[in-house]
This record gives C-alpha cells, structure tokens and sequence, in this order.
C-alpha cells in the first residue's frame, strides 16, 4: 500500500495533483485544505496518501499531513460519506470540522455540497466520540456569519461552486480551473464565484 510520497509537483488543478517520484507520475485527489499548503510548481511536495478501491475504481488521496489523512479516514466511515463527500468537507480546516461535530454545528455542515441534514447527523453520532481527543479551538462566535464571510465561509463557498459546475455538466477540472481563476474575488459567494466561473468559460 502506498501511504507517503516524495517528489516534484506537476500540476495542480484541484482536486487534482500530479507528482513525479524517480520518473513515475502519480495522479491524486486531495481536499481544498492540503491544495493550498502545497508548494508552487516544480518544487518538492511530500503528501500522505490514502489509496480507495471500488468494484468501479481505484483512486488515491493525498493530504498534507497525517492528521489530515486521519480525519478523512473517519469520515469515510460514516454511512453515506464518500470519498467525493469527505473531500468536501475538508474544504473546512480540520479544526472547523472537529468544532462542529464536537459542537453539533449541523447548520453549517449542511452547507457543504451533497451533505444533507440527515447525513450531517449520522456524522455527529458516529465519530463525535472518536474526536474527543482531538484539540480544537472553540469560538463563541458561529462559523458562518453573513455580515463578515470568514475564511470556512469562503472555502465553502469554493467547493459549492465546484459542485455546481460539475452539476451542470462540466468535468471535475474544468470546473476546479473556472473557479480557480476568479476565486481571488474575496469573500464572494458561491453564487457569485459560479456567474464569474460561467462567464469565463463562455467564447468571448
């Protein structure tokens, strides 16, 4: 089983990587979180990797550190979370998701994309005990607040509007790649963020 690898980052079009280790391209999926703590093309990348096989597919995940593989290995334990559904949600830091299991935040895991309010429950249920050693900071303030977008709010945002894409039709890259290149409209919301995305990929 693969469980690290070391090498020279290719690309980078979330969700998906492309690194090479001694001449051999891996092609990976990793959550919005470890894409952004990764280094810039061309420079060297360690990953953890997660490798998932299906009757249909074999797919391999790659996070930044071991604590982030760790918390997508329990969510993928969850009835009714996959893969695509445990990379969604850590679109969210790892901190934001233990506070809102720990905290029973439902009203802001149901605002990732593909979870529902049922889902978010079972989520709570099943690995709620399991996190209870895991250090988090707990806010008094809500995650999410509609007059001042914070950095979860604006992930979320990011990974909706993905969904979105992918929803009406266009493949996993393309929609990573739209949104992507007008995502510096800080504090945008997903709505926006998928007019932006839209009109960047009609002719001109």
């Amino acid at each position: 089983m693969i469980g690290r690898l070391r090498g020279c980052l290719l690309e980078k079009q979330a969700p998906y990587l492309l690194l090479e280790c001694g001449g051999v391209g891996y092609e990976l999926q990793a959550p919005m979180t470890s894409i952004f703590a990764l280094p810039e093309l061309g420079q060297e990348a360690i990953v953890y990797t997660h490798f998932a096989v299906s009757e249909t597919n074999q797919q391999l995940f790659a996070f930044i550190s071991k604590e982030d593989r760790a918390l997508f290995r329990l969510l993928i334990k969850v009835s009714g979370v996959g893969p695509k559904m445990a990379l969604a949600l850590m679109s969210m830091s790892r901190d934001d998701i233990v506070r809102c299991v720990m905290e029973e935040e439902l009203s802001t895991l149901v605002k990732v994309p593909g979870v529902g309010k049922k889902t978010a429950e079972r989520l709570i249920i099943e690995i709620r005990d399991k996190l209870k050693a895991w250090d988090y900071q707990s806010s008094p303030e809500p995650l999410v607040n509609d007059a001042a977008p914070n950095r979860a709010q604006q992930k979320l945002a990011l990974a909706e509007a993905e969904s979105a894409l992918v929803a009406l039709g266009y493949k996993p890259v393309e929609a990573a790649k739209a949104v992507s290149k007008v995502a510096p409209e800080e504090g945008a919301s997903a709505e926006a963020l998928i007019r932006l995305a839209l009109k960047s990929m009609l002719p001109a």
